[in-house]
């Protein structure tokens, strides 16, 4: 039973509340089987270039057919056949009946398929990175604003040495460009399947050109080139590779993974109350609790995170278990997980663009946690100063660590401050330095090169990197225009 009233059915959240409309539109019927049209007309339109007795009527029919696709046509034809490619090559020839002796001359399923797939990946690949590029370009602005912003450090969570706000915020950066590059260079170099025949062994081309095995290489490349590929899988079974395929869901969980942990800190950060994600005027916090602020952006970036990376360790069990040439297992789980792991990337991208173009800071919390603990993340200064003044230095070690001890249980205990500084000079061990404790816990001297390595990654390494795809991206024409559709947040 079916109905045409959308709230009588499922539907897909990563369509219906996550992603992008033109990520959504990329993986629609109407782009799949216009690209399977394509992909049929560089083919007769090669083969006509090599002798294959193809009229120029025909090649002009399918031009004109390329996008009106009769779908009812096309589903009718493939309950009777259960076969999808021969289902639209009927409707092909339906709505170009010039054309139809000579659709799919030569061609496998996996020919029009594969080829369709290895395009669109592409395509969903270059939005991706654009995305991407603009995520970084938000983080580069908020690591340059705060870059000598201190703040407290945390290994374990739990209070380290003093880094800057700007400086983490280039951590974040550093993994999410490691994650462009990958993808870029996926984009860069993937390859088409080509013109390979039922088993990958060209025998079919090689009948049409009566064993003339020039003719058919020239076939290949003249199809790939038709298509926009420098490359071409050198051999393949029936299908392309299904590692491809795990290499580019590969890509995007490293961007799901780097997109958890930029998450995870921001809800870490926001509980500590150092920063907190941007929240609408009427936004709501919580049904019961007025006065909440939930990371809600970060919280669902983190879920989708999990399903991306989940979507990508399933097709790694789809190329480990393609049996010889190929097996069939593989489709109905390719159909799931190419298209949802693209949306959940785009989705993921469209959250955390928009929350750290929005990320409120908040300097004199930042302040206030540092101050109490910069008492014990100073010791190491105050007792390399109070060694160059003469003192021993494994005995202020000791004294140091006792009084540590004693102010953090007061702290935990009793609620109290931190009056570590008081201890220590009240203490004769360190009085060459009693008169410079305040200056030798200014936070500056701890924050080692923190300012400095955020102006160095973003001027000699995230900045060119940045450069580089804006050029690379130049050539992608239309396939970068995900950027300026309506963020969904």
């Amino acid at each position: 039973m079916t109905s045409s009233d959308p709230h009588a059915v499922y539907q897909n959240p990563l369509i219906a509340r996550y992603a992008s409309a033109g990520m959504a539109e990329l993986f629609s019927d109407q782009v799949k089987f216009g690209t399977w049209r394509r992909i049929w007309l560089a083919l007769a339109e090669a083969q006509q270039q090599l002798g294959l007795p193809i009229e120029d009527g025909q090649l002009q029919a399918m031009r004109e057919h390329l996008d009106d696709i009769d779908f009812e046509v096309a589903a009718e034809e493939e309950k009777k056949r259960r076969h999808d490619v021969m289902a639209h090559v009927h409707a092909f020839g339906v709505a170009a009946p010039e054309a139809k002796a000579i659709l799919h001359l030569g061609a496998t399923s996996a020919f029009v398929g594969d080829n369709a797939d290895i395009i669109l990946l592409r395509r969903a690949l270059r939005r991706t990175c654009v995305r991407t590029h603009a995520l970084l370009e938000a983080l580069a602005a908020f690591a340059d604003e705060h870059r000598e912003l201190a703040c407290l450090g945390a290994t374990h969570l739990q209070p380290a040495q003093p880094t800057t706000v700007g400086k983490r915020a280039c951590l974040w950066a550093q993994d999410v460009l490691m994650d462009l590059e990958e993808m870029s260079r996926l984009a860069e170099e993937l390859p088409l399947r080509g013109c390979k025949g039922t088993t990958g062994t060209q025998a079919s081309f090689l009948e049409l050109f009566d064993g003339d095995h020039d003719q058919v290489r020239s076939l290949e490349r003249k199809v790939a080139d038709a298509l926009g590929f420098e490359k071409v899988v050198p051999v393949t079974g029936q299908t392309y590779p299904r590692k491809l395929d795990s290499q580019v869901l590969a890509s995007l969980a490293g961007l799901a993974e780097s997109a958890g942990k930029l998450a995870s800190d921001v809800r870490i950060l926001q509980a500590f109350g150092e920063l907190a994600e941007p929240m609408g005027k009427k936004q709501t916090g919580s049904s019961a609790m007025a006065y909440k602020r939930n990371p809600m952006r970060s919280e669902r970036t983190c879920a989708l995170a999990r399903f991306l990376i989940s979507q990508a360790d399933g097709i790694r069990q789809v190329a480990a278990n393609q049996w010889l040439e190929r097996t069939l297992d593989d489709s109905a789980q390719r159909r799931l997980a190419l298209p949802q792991a693209f949306l959940a990337a785009d989705a993921i991208l469209i959250l955390l663009t928009d929350v750290v173009s929005g990320l409120d800071v908040f300097p004199k919390v930042i302040a206030k946690r540092l101050a109490q603990e910069l008492p014990y993340l100073s010791t190491e200064v105050i007792l390399m100063e109070a060694v160059k003044e003469g003192g021993d230095r494994q005995d202020l070690h000791e004294r140091i660590r006792e009084h540590a001890r004693a102010c953090a249980e007061q702290q935990r205990v009793e609620g109290l401050d931190n009056d570590l500084l008081e201890r220590l000079a009240g203490d004769e061990s360190f009085a060459s330095v009693k008169d410079r404790l305040d200056d030798l816990v200014d936070p500056r001297r701890c924050l080692g090169r923190a300012p400095e390595q955020v102006g160095e990654f973003l001027d000699e390494t995230l900045r060119p990197a940045l450069k580089r795809h804006e050029e690379r991206a130049k050539t992608w024409g239309d396939d970068g225009v995900s950027t300026t559709e309506s963020l969904r947040v």
